[in-house]
């Protein structure tokens, strides 16, 4: 049985501290769209509270820039562990989140209300089963079958307009679909937004990264290449046409985006290399050079993390 601590937030206007707080994961009852046919639900997955540390940063970010939230991580046994932004451009010391995720195949966070921080997770266990699940409560709720049919599943933050964080998944065929989220756990029907992307290995974003106020996410493709995706906002067409980032990145086995980790309002990328340690990628908010030079900020042992989100 999946237990976890969660992450309950709120920013100041100026200065603002994020808390590792006594909490757990799970839901609010949801009947969202089943991307396809398939497994009968799983033992429904099940969190307690569990006690985690306390860390603070200090900000200089407002309310309304890049969302603001720990890098998660879950391990070989399925401990699940995070690591808060120390407010200078690293992680903190890694803080015990709980255990029993053996059974996720994908995880994400997700701000529902807009408020900056992420509210909980989606999570799609091995079966093929989706979870919602928000920081603070007990239980796991069901949104639907079928979704082994996705090799990639992220949270790209809000994608279509509507305020709430939105859901990205791509398909064996390479097709990436959108579901729109209701800011409750729920999500519509999902909306086709291209293919080809089974190019990439790694697709990923948390927020805007060119500084028109709109989400944008980056791919990975299979030579090394990363390519930009600039948001349009619109969800029936939710992304430009690609443009080059740079090459070179065939040294990281994963990528992701969890928001703004340097506190400046403008969201950042992590890296993950093959011997384990992990960079950062500041955001510059312009797309013409979206992100700066690397920064180590972790010199081992990040390969420990099957999942990282």
């Amino acid at each position: 049985m999946a237990k976890s601590s969660g992450l309950n937030t709120r920013r100041a206007l100026a200065r603002a501290t994020a808390a590792a707080l006594t909490a757990a994961l799970v839901a609010t009852g949801t009947s969202a769209a089943v991307a396809a046919d398939g497994p009968s639900a799983a033992t429904r997955p099940h969190a307690e509270l569990k006690p985690s540390d306390a860390s603070k940063y200090g900000s200089t970010a407002l309310p309304g820039d890049a969302q603001i939230n720990p890098v998660f991580g879950v391990d070989g046994n399925g401990d699940l562990w995070n690591y808060f932004p120390t407010g200078e451009g690293g992680l903190d010391s890694r803080v015990d989140s709980g255990y029993g995720w053996q059974s996720a195949r994908s995880m994400t966070q997700v701000d529902q209300d807009a408020d900056g921080y992420s509210d909980g997770i989606w999570h799609v266990t091995t079966g093929g089963q989706l979870y919602w699940a928000p920081w603070g409560t007990e239980d796991h709720t069901f949104v639907g079958n079928g979704w082994k049919i996705y090799n990639q599943l992220f949270s790209g933050a809000n994608l279509g307009g509507a305020g709430a964080d939105d859901l990205l998944a791509r398909d064996s065929s390479g097709y990436l679909y959108l579901y729109l989220g209701y800011g409750n756990g729920k999500l519509t029907q999902r909306y086709k937004v291209g293919g080809g992307w089974n190019a990439y290995t790694h697709i990923t974003g948390k927020g805007d990264l060119t500084g028109d106020g709109k989400a944008d996410i980056v791919a990975k493709d299979k030579s090394g290449v990363l390519w930009l995706y600039k948001g349009t906002g619109n969800y029936k067409a939710p992304f430009t046409s690609r443009t080059r980032v740079g090459g070179g990145w065939n040294t990281y086995n994963n990528i992701l985006s969890v928001g703004d980790i340097d506190i400046d309002g403008i969201t950042d990328l992590v890296a993950r290399d093959k011997n384990g340690a992990l960079y950062l990628y500041k955001g510059t908010g312009n797309a013409a050079s979206p992100f700066k030079s690397r920064v180590k900020i972790g010199s081992g042992g990040w390969n420990a993390y099957r999942l990282m989100f």
